[in-house]
């Protein structure tokens, strides 16, 4: 099978983490063997972005045809039916439907799409039966299991340069984005430290989740929410609001905490990992059911089933 990924949302060397979690999508379709896969990632902007991509695109239509166009992100599969394929599909990430400006050009996309996948089952609720036709699947990016593993804390912190013994949270966003909620972990946090990600290297991301003594996502909603896999994967405590992924993550897993944002309850449930000098849960099983391979392996399947009745043709 040869596939292209259209994408405006892919690591570059300004901006390490743009994306990084369909950069561990390819690396983890690649590692199946089952396909032949390019990417084409442009920077993402305003019109001139979308336009000065599909003119990229279309320098390629005299190669000969893909058999799957996958795009990412919602605006991004006006440039991506450029690419001449048998079947094209978008994944939806949650901003393409929640900003009041690219939900309306994403939903007017899907109707040209053969299969509109979104990064979570509550994701799907924002999709209307107009819009799908119908042709809706559950595609997420998945928790790279290779990068993200237990870490000896210590060790973690003397990397970062943080205090080895001074309890800390992590806030695993970046500030400046209002949907994730720094206010709310701020005021969970007190007087313990917060540390926070903004245009962190992805190979180092597993050192600050890590080295915290638990991770705190408050968020407002989360299209399919990394963040609680990741922290599960290092087996670290991790506290958030039922968006995304979250409540099927953390469901009855003794430690953890998915519940309505209560500045009370939260710091309630974080005492106890504030306390310990190691506090640990046993996480890693459940986000290996969200791995990025075996998403991979999901992707590959919904490629797969686009294609056979095509090829009984």
């Amino acid at each position: 099978m040869r596939a292209l990924i259209v994408t405006n949302m892919f690591p570059t060397r300004e901006r390490p983490a743009l994306g990084s979690f369909v950069s561990d999508q390819v690396q983890a379709l690649r590692r199946t063997g089952r396909v032949e896969l390019e990417v084409f990632a442009f920077e993402p902007g305003g019109y001139r972005a979308y336009a000065g991509a599909a003119a990229k695109l279309a320098t390629r239509r005299r190669r000969p045809a893909y058999d799957v166009v996958h795009a990412h992100f919602g605006l991004t599969s006006w440039p991506a039916r450029v690419a001449r394929a048998q079947a094209h599909l978008v994944t939806l990430h949650g901003t393409d439907l929640a900003h009041s400006r690219s939900r309306p050009v994403t939903l007017a996309g899907l109707r040209l799409v053969d299969l509109v996948g979104v990064a979570s089952e509550p994701l799907s609720r924002e999709v209307p039966r107009w819009a799908s036709r119908g042709r809706l699947a559950v595609l997420p990016c998945g928790v790279d299991l290779h990068r993200f593993t237990s870490i000896d804390r210590p060790a973690a912190r003397a990397q970062l340069g943080l205090d080895p013994e001074a309890p800390c949270l992590l806030f695993p966003a970046d500030p400046s984005r209002p949907e994730k909620r720094y206010d709310r972990a701020r005021a969970v946090a007190g007087d313990t430290t917060l540390l926070s990600l903004g245009d962190v290297e992805p190979a180092q991301v597993p050192l600050w989740v890590n080295a915290a003594n638990a991770v705190v996502i408050p968020s407002e909603r989360e299209g399919f929410g990394l963040a609680v896999l990741e922290a599960l994967a290092c087996d670290v405590p991790v506290l958030s609001t039922p968006v995304g992924i979250a409540p099927e993550a953390l469901a009855d897993l003794p430690g953890d905490l998915c519940a309505p944002f209560d500045a009370g309850a939260w710091r309630a449930a974080l005492a106890p990992h504030l306390r310990a000098s190691d506090p640990r849960v046993a996480g890693r099983a459940r986000a290996e059911r969200f791995s990025s391979d075996r998403m991979a392996a999901r992707v590959l399947d919904a490629w797969e089933g686009l294609l056979a009745p095509k090829r009984r043709r």
